[in-house]
């Protein structure tokens, strides 16, 4: 799979292609359609399921780094939701300049101040959720994905090696998605030490 491949599987779900073409409404900046609305769509490509089966919610990163408040991402979160009220989905979305701020209190485990939105990408749990996509600024989408497209592809869940968390979590959330995408390959993960 490349990236243009896995554009058009993306947006074979009309949930993903809507928010794409909100995205630029909503006033974010540095602003990403992540993860599971993503890789997961594939999935459901790849096997003959309904697009947006098994899909829990629909993230948006963004960064703004201007004023890192609860208030002020509360105040963005409200605002950018106003061009997604109709779609029809839970749509999640996160001031990637503040997770550092709470993240070490909500996970147990620290976390380094990103410098932009794709950074929380980066971070995701497995090398199939690191993926995102934007409109680009004349025309088309950007897309970003570190780890490239194999994994998607090949319904395999491999744990992102550079981010730091717990058996256990990877292990939750690598045995919820074979519950419903049962052709998954969960490849283990060691304890972060």
């Amino acid at each position: 799979m490349n990236s243009d491949d896995f554009v058009r599987l993306v947006l074979g779900n009309p949930i993903n292609q809507r928010l794409l073409d909100r995205l630029p409404r909503t006033g974010l900046r540095d602003a990403w359609l992540v993860s599971g609305c993503l890789f997961q769509t594939c999935w459901n490509q790849l096997t003959g399921r309904p697009t947006d089966y098994g899909i829990k919610d629909y993230d948006i990163f963004y960064f703004d780094d201007r004023d890192t408040s609860w208030v002020a991402e509360d105040a963005q979160i409200k605002t950018a939701l106003t061009a997604f009220g109709d779609i029809g989905a839970d749509v999640e979305i996160r001031n990637q300049a503040r997770v550092h701020l709470w993240y070490a209190q909500k996970f147990g485990v620290p976390y380094t101040p990103l410098l932009r939105a794709t950074d929380g990408i980066d971070r995701f749990l497995a090398h199939a959720c690191m993926v995102g996509l934007r409109p680009a600024r004349q025309s088309g989408i950007d897309v970003y994905a570190p780890r490239g497209f194999d994994d998607i592809a090949d319904l395999i869940i491999r744990p992102n090696s550079r981010q730091h968390f717990d058996r256990a979590t990877y292990q939750s959330k690598a045995d919820r998605w074979r519950g419903k995408w049962p052709e998954l390959t969960i490849m283990p993960a060691v304890d972060a030490s």
